[in-house]
């Protein structure tokens, strides 16, 4: 994994968009998801396995949430597990999952936005899942080719895996794999939302990614200059009130907006 430390707002964008020019396309589109986290100390690890609290309860979380949230509006289209993975994390609930975005802005949105860490120096996560995918198991690299796709929708991930066991025993070896959603509100429409799940509810992607030696990138941003970020961020109007809509998101990003900067 390499590690970069940013000194400026100019050399964020150009590490943040570095390799993203693609020959045979003509265009400038990157293979890099990012994840943005408010501090530099903070892991990969996904709810479920945060300090192991419900990694033995994953099967009973999921079998509950799927028995109580049938008949809520919005549930009635969901097929498979990983349409129920996906709603349950996008609703808070510990899974396996962590959240991705395609938009290098987005994860700096989630970088910058919770004051109570405007005092550490964050980091974003940039993963090149064409690299990632490279170490999947045969099967789901035959399906990406199939398809003709470079990361899963939960159907193609449904067509080889139709329960978390089955995936789980693709391997041996850790992998981890990214699939969008499918697009369950404006939210996850919004914040260009992708998730990253692994082989096993124990597996930390922060030791995985830790040990990849290609494809994988971690930008550390000081302190100092994360209100710089901010602020241009708010310009661009990447902002609560769009990542989040509703009068909820309203709320956070007046509450954010005008509080006071941290000393």
């Amino acid at each position: 994994m390499l590690e970069q430390h940013v000194t400026s707002w100019l050399e964020l964008q150009d590490l943040l968009f570095a390799g993203s020019w693609n020959e045979p396309l003509g265009r400038f589109r990157t293979s890099f998801v990012f994840r943005g986290v408010p501090a530099a100390s903070l892991d990969l690890s996904a709810a479920l396995n945060r300090q192991g609290a419900f990694v033995r309860h994953e099967r009973d979380l999921l079998r509950a949430f799927r028995k109580y949230a049938r008949g809520v509006p919005g549930t009635a289209q969901l097929t498979s597990v990983w349409d129920w993975l996906a709603l349950a994390q996008h609703h808070g609930m510990p899974t396996r999952l962590l959240d991705w975005t395609f938009s290098p802005y987005v994860a700096l949105h989630f970088m910058t936005e919770r004051q109570e860490y405007a005092n550490d120096d964050g980091a974003i996560w940039c993963v090149d899942y064409h690299q990632t995918n490279e170490q999947l198991p045969r099967p789901l690299r035959d399906q990406l080719r199939m398809e003709g796709a470079d990361v899963f929708t939960a159907e193609m991930l449904a067509t080889v895996a139709g329960d978390l066991p089955t995936f789980d025993g693709l391997a041996k070896h850790p992998f981890v794999l990214f699939f969008e959603p499918p697009s369950l509100d404006a939210r996850i429409v919004n914040q260009f939302a992708l998730f990253s799940v692994m082989n096993g509810p124990e597996l930390s992607l922060n030791d995985f990614l830790g040990h990849q030696h290609q494809g994988v990138r971690r930008l550390i941003v000081p302190a100092s200059l994360k209100w710089e970020v901010r602020d241009k961020l708010d310009q661009a109007n990447i902002t609560e009130r769009v990542l989040f809509p509703g009068l909820d998101g309203l709320s956070r990003w007046l509450r954010r907006y005008y509080a006071p900067r941290p000393q």
